[in-house]
């Protein structure tokens, strides 16, 4: 029998009684998002990464396609502040419980303000991390803005 996996992230969906679909697959040394995509057969514009930030006045959370590129102006219009940078990797489980890679706009230690690529409207579901390396989850779009409270604008650079 095997035992199903649980993260932070997907206990806050069962308690909130959201519905959702996990997608597993094998970690290697590629962590980018555009390989996660490929290895559970899912479009690029669907699967979304979670991007931590830090400006003068908080912490953020941009929510983005994983083909796309952050536009940290847009994101410093949208949040209020006047210049927003990455947060160093090294800080990252600190402040929010999660690793490189594995990283989910739900569960963090702390709700930060977050912000979800207009992109995301395309679609009645999105794909993000679950919080763990090699887990996936498909939630409906509108659950997850709810839930965390996120705003939905356009923060990446137009190709």
């Amino acid at each position: 029998m095997t035992k199903k996996i649980k993260t932070n992230a997907l206990r806050k969906l069962d308690q909130k009684k959201i519905t959702y679909e996990t997608y597993t697959y094998e970690v290697t040394d590629e962590l980018d998002g555009v390989t996660v995509a490929n290895k559970i057969d899912k479009p690029y514009a669907q699967v979304f990464k979670t991007l931590v930030l830090h400006g003068k006045l908080n912490y953020y959370v941009a929510v983005i396609p994983v083909a796309a590129t952050l536009d940290l102006k847009s994101m410093s219009k949208v949040v209020g502040e006047k210049k927003l940078e990455l947060l160093p990797v090294n800080n990252l489980e600190k402040l929010t419980g999660y690793i490189r890679g594995g990283c989910s706009p739900v569960g963090m230690k702390k709700l930060f303000p977050t912000v979800i690529d207009s992109s995301a409207e395309q679609f009645e579901e999105i794909i993000v991390s679950a919080g763990q390396r090699g887990i996936q989850m498909q939630v409906p779009l509108q659950s997850l803005v709810n839930l965390i409270h996120a705003k939905v604008s356009p923060i990446t650079h137009e190709d």
